[in-house]
């Protein structure tokens, strides 16, 4: 991979989003993906006409855009900075040539999709037989294992209350009463706004 370095280096362009921005919206066509160099982003799509389904979050060193990749080139979904973002775009000619040329990096990306299979298999089940308690906490211990934490103990993102809602398939006023509920049973605290979570063990019972 080391000798494409000059190639990508030539062939990529680095954009700037501010906080709210979209990096891509669902049903644009597709022109390339998305590097993530800093900040992190949320993956979404349409759910119901006021709704979305917050798919994944995204942080450094995370590729987007990927989705769009196949017989119908329009992104699937869209991204959104959840705070300022830098990335990395690389238009889908080159994309396609590196994968055609570098039999490593297009194994790695295999993998990538494989996993990101698994995990999305994983949450349309739950959407279907978990409780919106146990997706709830299901989205946080898998936002601790992705993030971690800061050195205050707090979620390594800032999430906003109808974002968790989102990424559980759940209601904003849902997600708020959960989160009061796991509040009071001392799994969870606040520190402002951020999460922290008190009782790892008890969250991945309830799961």
């Amino acid at each position: 991979m080391r000798e494409w370095l000059p190639a990508l280096d030539a062939n990529r362009k680095t954009f700037d989003f501010k906080k709210s921005a979209l990096l891509f919206q669902e049903g644009e066509p597709v022109t390339g993906i998305y590097y993530m160099v800093s900040g992190k982003a949320k993956v979404h799509k349409h759910w119901t006409d006021d709704k979305e389904l917050i798919v994944r979050f995204a942080g450094p060193s995370d590729i987007i855009g990927h989705r769009g990749l196949g017989k119908e080139t329009v992104y699937p979904v869209s991204a959104t900075a959840i705070e300022p973002v830098t990335a990395c775009f690389i238009e889908l000619d080159f994309f396609f040539s590196t994968l055609k040329i570098n039999h490593n990096y297009s194994f790695k990306l295999l993998m990538f999709y494989a996993e990101e299979l698994q995990e999305s298999e994983k949450r349309m089940r739950n959407l279907a037989h978990m409780s919106v308690k146990g997706r709830i906490a299901y989205g946080l211990l898998k936002l601790k294992e992705r993030f971690g934490v800061t050195p205050a103990g707090v979620l390594n993102i800032s999430l906003t209350r109808q974002d968790l809602a989102s990424y559980a398939g759940t209601t904003y006023e849902t997600a708020f009463r959960v989160m009061t509920e796991l509040s009071k049973e001392n799994l969870v605290s606040f520190v402002d706004k951020d999460i922290c979570i008190i009782n790892e063990q008890a969250l991945a019972e309830i799961t």
